[in-house]
């Protein structure tokens, strides 16, 4: 799969994606409410439903700050309410740094919570075949991925760790605070390669190893679509 194809997935995939996880976030906070008819217990309900989720989100910021030498501060995974009315389920204080290093502290929930999807995907639940067999157009072999992904006993507790780890990797707004200026730095320097007549080469030596990567996270949003649309 060419890069351009592999982008094209990544995005084809992330909008459904977004969508259907405010949607499950807003519904699942419904849900508490109507069980326990009390806006602190029900508050409890949706932490520990993300508990996995959110531990991996926090805990993947605090090992990528340390990775990068960059202090940290307080650390919670206990829910709060902010002023304007939305719940923060956790957070991590670090130091400020350049917007190189506080982009990766950022970005750092998506890379691990993708890693473990498509880990926990193809591992436990075997979706490998079961998308080779979609993309093939071969019911057969649809149905034995579908029979291969979840007869096994434990096979439950992986979707319900797809389903909290995939719905709490993405970075919230302060998270993506860097990105902007990381984002136009990435341009100009391509600006200036594609100028400089190296982009070709650039492409040649990074191109297949960026598309891996981009299939990869492309491949974790598909299998993230497909466990939220079964819960």
């Amino acid at each position: 799969m060419s890069l351009i194809a592999a982008w094209f997935w990544l995005f084809l995939s992330l909008i459904p994606l977004l969508i259907l996880e405010r949607w499950i976030h807003r519904h699942v906070q419904g849900i508490g409410l109507l069980l326990m008819r009390d806006p602190d217990l029900a508050t409890l309900f949706y932490a520990a439903l993300f508990f996995p989720g959110v531990l991996l989100h926090e805990g993947s910021h605090w090992a990528m700050a340390k990775l990068l030498g960059v202090r940290t501060a307080r650390m919670s995974l206990f829910p709060r309410r902010q002023q304007d009315g939305t719940l923060r389920l956790g957070f991590v204080e670090t130091e400020r740094v350049d917007f190189l290093r506080e982009a990766l502290i950022g970005g750092a929930p998506l890379i691990a919570g993708t890693a473990a999807v498509v880990v926990i995907g193809s591992w436990r639940l075997a979706v490998g075949s079961l998308g080779a067999a979609l993309a093939a157009g071969d019911a057969a072999g649809i149905a034995r991925g579908l029979v291969n992904s979840y007869v096994s006993a434990d096979s439950l507790i992986w979707l319900y760790l797809i389903f909290t780890i995939s719905n709490s990797m993405m970075p919230s707004a302060s998270d993506r605070r860097a990105w902007v200026p990381v984002t136009a730095a990435l341009i100009i320097v391509a600006v200036a390669l594609y100028y400089a007549g190296a982009a070709p080469l650039v492409l040649q030596s990074v191109g297949e190893p960026l598309a891996a990567g981009v299939r990869v996270m492309a491949s974790a949003f598909s299998i993230t679509i497909g466990v939220d649309l079964l819960m």
